[in-house]
């Protein structure tokens, strides 16, 4: 009897992951170069917001790093994942696409591993993050701890196949870079990633309402408060679910029409 079609598009991702997860373990300079950024934002401005942390908090809490952890795990989630197209694009110079194309494999396979292994790189990166904190004060409940990890993996998953869709269609540096530059800076403004929207003029808040990383955002504060059930939580990971279903559906659509 011939397997099932569902249990060979596990194989084959298993394979794709594989194949993917050494590359990036044989030149981990890439994963190395996106962790230095938050680990410069935590150790070089996170001290700067000691003396104001009640004010930006709104009296939630008194731990600085309680509302700044939670903006670098968006933000590493979501710029860690942003700009993974550009390997794709090598790989597409370097004829994997067209090797993969004249393969029996399942187009959502091809992309599903290569997006686990970024995901399980972004939550290895998450979890360094966190330690390195530790010392710096960080305290947080450990279920709030566990559904950040959790959102960074599905922010990961979600940015990850929208940028190996958008380099499949592009298939050019050229083109990728301010594309991805010119979403990612209104996108890290309009978050709060690095300070609470809230403490901004009221325009600027109403126009951040309409970023959904604002409420994932606000959404892991409260779980780092250990409000898990509490109603940003939710919010938060409401959104994140809807932008990883969007995300996955749109990248395995263009796999499937791309790599036909």
């Amino acid at each position: 009897m011939a397997p099932a079609r569902g249990s060979n598009v596990l194989r084959e991702t298993w394979i794709v992951f594989n194949r993917a997860m050494r590359l990036s373990l044989r030149n981990p300079m890439w994963s190395i170069l996106m962790l230095s950024q938050p680990l410069m934002y935590l150790f070089l401005f996170g001290p700067l917001l000691k003396p104001i942390t009640a004010q930006i908090s709104e009296g939630a809490t008194t731990n600085a790093y309680q509302v700044f952890i939670p903006g670098l795990i968006v933000q590493l989630g979501m710029f860690g994942a942003m700009f993974v197209g550009f390997g794709l694009i090598a790989e597409y110079r370097a004829g994997v696409i067209e090797a993969d194309r004249v393969t029996p494999a399942s187009r959502i396979a091809l992309m599903a591993g290569r997006v686990l292994r970024d995901v399980v790189v972004l939550v290895a990166q998450s979890v360094l993050l966190l330690v390195a904190a530790l010392p710096l004060g960080l305290r947080a409940p450990w279920k709030g701890v566990l559904l950040s990890l959790v959102i960074v993996a599905l922010l990961g998953a979600t940015f990850a196949s929208l940028s190996y869709s958008v380099a499949l269609i592009t298939k050019s540096e050229d083109a990728l870079a301010p594309l991805l530059n010119g979403i990612a800076m209104p996108l890290l403004l309009l978050s709060g990633i690095l300070l609470p929207m809230q403490i901004g003029p009221t325009w600027l808040q109403r126009l951040s309402d309409i970023s959904p990383l604002k409420h994932v955002v606000n959404g892991v504060r409260a779980m780092f408060r250990g409000e898990v059930t509490s109603s940003p939580a939710l919010w938060g990971l409401f959104w994140v679910v809807l932008l990883t279903v969007v995300g996955l559906a749109v990248g395995a659509r263009t796999f499937r029409k791309e790599s036909a």
